[in-house]
């Protein structure tokens, strides 16, 4: 009986996926998507491999194989921006036994996808807080496809919310300081606008839609400042498992809401 049923569902899907797609209006089409990557690790604990094998690592591996997929569905959609969270600042605390073995995940997944030549890849979070070798990684890539045309890619890396809001205040009054003004001066400077030109974003538009995978409906902290007035869309699979058929149903859901833009 499974077996038919995976038999239907490959026959369904594909069809279901094409006239989806051709019911979508791109005019409609979020500008600036975020995605929260979630659920490597807990796919590869219920998806053991041939060999049993059940690791973060493996999970981080697959994961990181879909990114492409994702890019290559947001250019035909014609998003413009896409900014994925690969890894949050307190994840940086882990056991080093499963750390490195992400952080190497990571500086490849970035090498990839600047080699393709195809998008702009910007890192942003507390590159600091990285080790030197992968900072080094990053800042070549980024330097490397600076002015490619295409999918504008942020990769939030050492990424959190309320750390980007403090690092953007703590720059918006060192600049202050360096011009010369005085503490007054500086702190009437402290408005929202001069505040998101210090942010890791600066120049770019907010995300009008930000996906989370794997079934929990929270932000934990991604694009606080950003997604004030974003759409969210929370989707049940694992990212390992998200497919072009969940990502048009985002679009869709989208296009169906009326923005408010908090008024």
């Amino acid at each position: 009986m499974r077996y038919f049923k995976r038999i239907i569902k490959s026959l369904i899907y594909p069809l279901y996926e094409r006239r989806l797609f051709k019911s979508l209006d791109f005019a409609q089409t979020p500008h600036h998507i975020g995605v929260i990557l979630d659920g490597n690790r807990r796919w590869s604990k219920e998806n053991p491999s041939e060999l049993g094998d059940t690791s973060s690592a493996r999970g981080h591996k697959i994961g990181a194989s879909k990114i492409i997929h994702l890019l290559d569905w947001c250019e035909e959609a014609q998003v413009s921006v896409l900014t994925l969270w690969l890894l949050s600042n307190q994840n940086l605390h882990r056991p080093a036994e499963e750390l490195e073995p992400l952080l190497e995940i990571i500086g490849d997944t970035v090498d990839a996808l600047g080699s393709t030549g195809r998008w702009e890849i910007r890192p942003v979070g507390s590159m600091e807080l990285l080790p030197q070798a992968l900072q080094d990684r990053l800042t070549a890539v980024a330097a490397k496809s600076k002015g490619i045309k295409g999918v504008h890619v942020n990769v939030a890396i050492g990424y959190g919310g309320r750390s980007e809001i403090a690092d953007a205040v703590k720059s918006l009054i060192r600049d202050g300081a360096v011009h010369g003004k005085t503490p007054a001066e500086i702190a009437d400077a402290v408005t929202v606008d001069e505040i998101s030109k210090h942010l890791y974003t600066a120049g770019l538009p907010d995300p009008d839609l930000v996906i989370r995978t794997s079934g929990e409906q929270r932000l934990g902290g991604f694009l606080l400042w950003q997604s004030a007035h974003s759409e969210f869309y929370f989707c049940e699979a694992y990212w390992p498992d998200f497919r072009r058929l969940d990502f048009l149903r985002a679009l869709r859901a989208y296009a169906q809401r009326h923005r408010r833009f908090g008024v």
